[in-house]
């Protein structure tokens, strides 16, 4: 029997109030102001699709601690590098086997949902890890800057000890254009609402589902959780009531706030229906974009039992509220700033140099001496303990799930940083080991000597002249 074996949720604190978006746009744009209820989540300035889902794997590891991955999948329409895997950043960073399969499933908004299918019909010993992200741009006083979000979710697909077994599978295939973004493209092209909703859904998903059903012997009646993507707010219920789903089933889309995450909504609002899941429960999945895809769930027994390291619940609880709409803009390069003569240091990453350095940078690993124990990082040829000095002793130490202590800090408004001030100083971590850190998502007066932080994989700096990004690991002051 294969399904879902665990699941877990990545959600950015940022939240970006839709009234500061309405009100700065509606001068043009009237209608905005109907869309200006709630909050959409917004990446800070050194997210993306890799460091969220990176965020999302390693929650979702954290909830199964005995997971034995034989293949990571990630899935979005927002890949950073678009020649570069970006699975194998994912990968490296989650400090997995070398030997682990990896791939990138992009170009549609059911990228994520046909992973699913692809490893849940092929699933064999050992789990395999599906993580869907997504940081997705959008156009200045658009519909979809009020209705979209970023966020991340991963799951794992197995055969032992499945929470919500896989009953059916049905896939279609059809190349229903309701948006598109070319090659050179910065922002989606979409086309009218209401032709998408009864073209395109009203069309697809009932044939999909109606045989979907009839091969599982499931009737619409039992399901208990129905999950459409969509930023159409009406258009699950409508479906729902097509099909003969119970209303009550529709698993709210988050519109209101979260935003609507694109290629990773399917499994984020998976991860959500399954904390709220109950042993026997019906689960029905939908990835809609050029086709449709349907994965029927069954919770099983095993799920009363199992907790979310985070959980989409805890990760909607932790924000931050945020009522700069000009930060949002320049965060997601959507205006043209001058950042000042200090920005302007050539930012080229040697990339002979880094390979040499990349389980530092990449994995956060540091060394453990063989000879008297003492941790440090970064590794380095000898033992840092005065009375040990041992030479080539130093065996791989993962520091990137170890928590710190502040020892010393500093706010620098002179040194060029995205959201200034930057926040750098030394970290010192509970069993040993300290280095020099950036902090990142520093509020005023909430960092000090002794407070206490946690690690994550965020964007150091841009290299806009060649297109790279540079992946370190920052401090984060533990709330």
């Amino acid at each position: 029997m294969s399904g879902i074996t665990a699941f877990d949720a990545y959600i950015p604190r940022g939240r970006l109030s839709k009234q500061a978006i309405a009100e700065a746009n509606s001068w043009f744009d009237s209608s905005l102001k109907s869309l200006g209820r709630g909050e959409r989540a917004i990446c800070n300035w050194d997210e993306d699709s890799i460091t969220m889902a990176v965020e999302a794997a390693n929650n979702c590891l954290c909830s199964k601690l005995d997971a034995d991955l034989s293949s990571l999948y990630l899935a979005s329409t927002t890949f950073p590098f678009l020649d570069r895997q970006n699975s194998v950043v994912v990968s490296e960073a989650l400090n997995l086997n070398k030997n682990i399969r990896t791939m990138d499933v992009g170009g549609s908004q059911r990228a994520a949902t046909s992973a699913l299918i692809s490893l849940l019909e092929s699933s064999g010993e050992g789990d395999s890890m599906l993580v869907a992200s997504e940081h997705r741009r959008s156009k200045a006083g658009s519909r979809a800057e009020m209705l979209w979000g970023d966020s991340a979710a991963a799951v794992l697909v197995g055969t032992n000890n499945v929470i919500a077994e896989c009953l059916a599978i049905e896939s279609l295939a059809v190349d229903f254009i309701d948006h598109y973004r070319g090659e050179d493209a910065n922002f989606d092209y979409d086309w009218e609402e209401r032709w998408i909703r009864d073209e395109g859904f009203m069309k697809s998903v009932p044939t999909v589902v109606d045989k979907l059903l009839d091969s599982s012997s499931v009737s619409a009646e039992q399901i208990n959780h129905f999950i459409l993507p969509t930023d159409q707010a009406r258009t699950p219920a409508a479906l729902a009531k097509k099909l003969r789903i119970n209303p009550e089933a529709v698993v709210d889309n988050q519109i209101a706030e979260v935003g609507v995450a694109g290629a990773a909504q399917p499994i984020l609002l998976l991860a959500k229906a399954l904390e709220n899941a109950k042993p026997g429960e019906h689960i029905l999945l939908i990835g809609f974009g050029q086709g449709c895809d349907a994965v029927l769930l069954k919770a099983t027994d095993a799920i009363s039992s199992y907790k979310p390291s985070v959980g989409v619940s805890a990760a909607l609880a932790s924000r931050r509220e945020e009522l700069n709409y000009n930060k949002f803009l320049s965060f997601n390069n959507l205006v043209e700033r001058d950042i000042g003569k200090r920005a302007e240091v050539d930012k080229q990453t040697y990339l002979s140099g880094y390979n040499r350095r990349k389980d530092l940078l990449t994995s956060f690993v540091g060394g453990k001496c063989r000879e008297c124990g003492t941790v440090q990082i970064p590794r380095e040829k000898y033992c840092v303990n005065p009375d040990c000095n041992a030479l080539e002793s130093q065996d791989p130490y993962n520091f990137s799930d170890k928590q710190g202590t502040v020892a010393t800090w500093t706010a620098d408004r002179l040194t060029f940083d995205w959201s200034p001030p930057a926040y750098f100083g030394m970290v010192q971590f509970d069993g040993g080991g300290k280095i020099m850190m950036d902090f990142t998502e520093v509020e005023e007066g909430s960092i000090d000597s002794g407070s206490k932080v946690s690690v994550h994989f965020r964007i150091r700096q841009f290299d806009p002249a060649r297109g790279f990004r540079k992946y370190f690991w920052k401090a984060v002051i533990a709330g």
